[in-house]
């Protein structure tokens, strides 16, 4: 292959010659998948129109060799764009009449990069007022993602959903989902699910041009919708299916392979028409179309039904002026495209259509590689190579515009966004200088890159506090989402406390109880309780951490709940280092019951990472109250931002109320953490929300002890589990792999059996009421406790229990058949200054 890697060499006198050719062979009848259908064995079978609208071509792809190419889609064959935009505007319509015009008034049309871009916009057209957004490739920096998803049998796989409007995708109207081609359905449905779990709607239109399943594939689509408990329609223009052979990709690849290294070859005169690069070019003129202002490039981040008639307004004059660009004696003109930018060069092609006198063609350019081979029976006759022009998220690379040269055209009218009018593009080997050494005559048209307002984002989000500024913890072992109040008085007495929360109704987060300070005997308990439980709670932190490595992300980015989660986050990311030699990015972030998690760490971390990677991590669950805090935050965030992708499963070390499925045990036993307050969290407080303290872009806030350095226990803890990591590998191993196999569906045991003591107990409120050995903890620490039930047998894991008991003069009742280890029950005296569901004093 020659350095400038044009598939076809054409001069002037050519060009004529190809002009004939090509309008001889377009009413030869010979069908563009016959030279593919032949020597792979590749049979199209389906409606007697599918050989109209689909040709074959092979691909450079490891995971698919055929390529369906269609001749309506106005990608890889240029086509008459009334012809493009008739078959998507065909299809709304059809969408229209299936859903009836009052459910069609709130639809939502989503169309797919690159190839569907331009098809799902036509498809809004039809259906009529419909808002529509497609998924893109290209991050805009200032936009957070609303989601994202992979395509499987792409070249490129990663879609971002870049919405101006975080609403968007929110609405409980239809979900219109629009492809080139419907075939395993994996894409489409994957997309739904994961928009489903967020989102939940009563319809989805999944919309293509063409249908091609397999028999295997076909009853997937009633299966899902089942599944989910929704209505899902297809809408296609034509059906059929694709049937391969045994061994067709290897039989593929080596075909490929052998075509692209007999044109390497300086002598070889076969139908692959790679050549030298031709010595001339001709030029380029340059069209202001005179876009109209406010009106996007595309549906990158989302285009109204307003815009849409600003649009159409401006198409007449817009193809007026290309139209005074063209030379006179134009009688066959290109619109190209440019990848994901289909639809304003596919309308601005339609109108030029109804304007100029002459033969109008569009399609645009790709970043799919295809093998080019110049015979009528193959759907891409010659292709040309250029470097990309828009400084691509993943790095520089190859971009392909298909059956342009050598297919007679007078002239090609090039429109890119204003992204990719680049230096790039006018390079020496750039798409113009491609174009123009093909084509007599190329004008550049260039639309204005639409990017929502950055004046309506707030303001930046400071970097995470690190230790040892903010905390006594190594600075790479966790960045603090948070602010740092240590200057500020917030703490009172706890009787005082509660009864501050009672009188003045306030959240209990816009105050901290005064931090407990250990008795030497109630320290000596904290030691033996580590030394004794140091290698379970390795098991346990290795066990959770595989599960997360194995089923969330192989690259997790951990976010624990401040504060008790945070040790736990650590400990995690010290396994993956010991374990698999990963340096996991880990955070701690604040939530507080009622008002839910800090939006503005979410923002940070949406903006840094992918939702999708981010793991929520804590130390225990006890009835699954913060659990529910968290599935319910995230909601909102989804609502309220438009950014989709963060799983509110948390994982823990212990799960003993059955509420989450990622944990290292359901025992109920002592986490040595939870025995003490800041000196064994780092030296941080439980974290503050006060409207004083906390503005709208500020983080939640927290304090720093950093006077009770010579108390401070967290790095002795942190250090006596991590020591016995390579004593538990083995059973780790089996531990982990006996929990991915079993069934881990919540049961929710723990709430039932709250309610259960609310009844017997005479409590009002099941937020008086805290489970476990590390919820119990917390109360002797931080509240008026009344009385403490133990299951009956307990043994060591209540030493500290008991002893805090006896200090402050709590009951502690045997109670047989206890699903956990203890459960502590906040004193009625109190009931009117505790907190209930919504972090307020709850009223008898």
């Amino acid at each position: 292959m020659t350095d400038a890697r044009d598939q076809a060499a054409v001069d002037n006198g050519r060009h004529e010659y190809m002009t004939e050719r090509a309008r001889a062979e377009e009413g030869a009848g010979v069908w563009s998948g016959s030279w593919v259908a032949e020597r792979l064995g590749v049979e199209l079978a389906g409606d007697d129109t599918l050989t109209g609208l689909l040709g074959l071509a092979l691909r450079r792809n490891p995971k698919r060799a055929h390529l369906l190419v269609s001749n309506v889609l106005g990608k890889h064959v240029p086509q008459s764009p009334s012809v493009v935009y008739g078959h998507g505007v065909a299809l709304g319509r059809r969408v229209r009449d299936l859903l009836g015009a009052e459910a069609a008034e709130s639809a939502v049309v989503l169309g797919y990069a690159e190839t569907a871009t331009g098809l799902g916009h036509s498809v809004a057209d039809g259906l009529g007022p419909a808002p529509y957004l497609h998924s893109t490739r290209r991050p805009v920096t200032g936009v957070a993602r609303a989601g994202g998803f992979e395509e499987s049998h792409s070249h490129a796989t990663s879609h971002l959903l870049l919405p101006e409007n975080p609403a968007l995708l929110a609405g409980d109207g239809p979900l219109v989902l629009v492809d080139d081609e419907f075939s395993t359905g994996n894409t489409v449905l994957n997309t739904v699910r994961a928009l489903h779990e967020r989102y939940p709607r009563r319809q989805y239109v999944v919309v293509a041009l063409v249908d091609m399943r397999s028999p295997a594939d076909a009853g997937r689509l009633e299966d899902f919708a089942r599944e989910i408990g929704a209505r899902v329609d297809l809408v296609t223009a034509a059906s059929g299916t694709v049937r391969l052979p045994e061994g067709v990709l290897e039989k593929g690849q080596e075909l490929v392979a052998r075509y692209e290294a007999r044109a390497a070859e300086p002598d070889w005169d076969g139908p692959v028409t790679e050549a030298p690069t031709p010595t001339s070019s001709g030029s380029v003129t340059h069209v202001d179309l005179r876009w109209p202002g406010g009106v996007p490039d595309g549906g990158r981040h989302g285009f109204t039904a307003a815009q849409r008639g600003r649009l159409e307004s401006a198409l007449p004059g817009m193809a007026e002026r290309i139209t005074e660009a063209l030379p006179t004696d134009a009688r066959r003109v290109l619109v190209l495209g440019f990848e994901e930018l289909m639809y304003a060069p596919l309308r601005l092609a339609h109108a030029l259509e109804q304007t100029a006198d002459a033969d109008v063609r569009y399609s645009t350019t790709t970043r799919s590689p295809v093998l080019a081979v110049d015979d009528p029976g193959y759907a891409i006759r010659t292709r040309l190579v250029f470097p990309a022009h828009d400084d691509p998220a993943d790095g520089p690379g190859e971009r392909y515009a298909y059956n342009v040269a050598g297919a007679g055209f007078d002239a090609v009218v090039a429109v890119v966004d204003s992204a990719a009018d680049t230096p790039a593009l006018h390079a020496p080997d750039g798409l113009l200088a491609r174009l123009a050494a093909h084509v007599p005559h190329v004008l550049l048209a260039v639309v204005p890159s639409y990017v929502p307002h950055a004046s309506e984002r707030p303001p930046m989000l400071p970097e995470p506090l690190r230790g040892p500024d903010f905390s006594s913890y190594a600075s790479d072992e966790v960045g603090w989402l948070l602010q740092d109040l240590s200057d500020t008085t917030l703490e009172a007495p706890t009787e005082e406390r509660e009864e501050a929360i009672q009188s003045g109704g306030a959240h209990y987060a816009e105050s901290l109880p005064v931090e407990y300070q250990p008795s030497e005997q109630y320290q000596e308990l904290f030691h033996a309780a580590l030394e004794t439980s140091a290698a379970r709670l390795a098991r346990a932190v290795g066990a959770v951490t595989e599960i997360v490595l194995a089923e969330r992300s192989p690259r997790p980015v951990l976010v624990s709940l401040a504060r008790a989660g945070t040790p736990v986050g650590i400990l995690m990311r010290r396994w993956a280092r010991f374990r698999h030699g990963l340096d996991l990015p880990h955070y701690a972030v604040s939530i507080v019951r009622g008002r839910g998690i800090d939006a503005n760490a979410l923002r940070w971390l949406a903006d840094r990472h992918d939702p999708a990677d981010v793991v929520f991590v804590d130390g225990w669950t006890g009835k699954g109250a913060i659990t529910r805090e968290l599935a319910g935050a995230l909601r909102d965030f989804e609502v309220s931002d438009g950014v989709t992708g963060f799983d509110p499963e948390i994982a823990v070390l212990a799960d003993p109320g059955s509420c989450v499925r990622t944990y290292g045990t359901r025992d109920d036993f002592l986490i040595p953490s939870a025995c003490l307050n800041s000196t064994v969290s780092g030296l941080i407080s439980r974290t503050v929300l006060r409207a004083d303290l906390v503005g709208p872009h500020d983080f939640h806030g927290a304090k720093f002890y950093r006077e009770l350095a010579g108390s401070d226990l967290s790095p002795a803890f942190l250090d006596a589990v991590s020591a016995r990591f390579p004593d538990v590998t083995d059973t780790v191993d089996a531990q982990a792999k006996e929990l991915l196999s079993a069934d881990r569906t919540p049961s929710w045991a723990g709430w039932a059996a709250v309610e259960r003591i609310c009844e017997e107990y005479g409590i009002h409120d099941v937020n008086l009421v805290k489970p476990g050995v590390g919820e119990t903890t917390r109360v002797m620490l931080r509240r008026v406790p009344w009385k403490v039930l133990a299951r009956a047998g307990a043994g060591a894991d209540l030493d500290h229990v008991r002893l805090l008991a006896e200090q402050r003069g709590v009951p502690v009742e045997e109670v047989a058949d206890l699903p956990y280890t203890c459960v502590g029950l906040i004193h009625p005296k109190y009931t009117r200054g505790a907190t209930g569901a919504d972090g307020k004093a709850v009223a008898l």
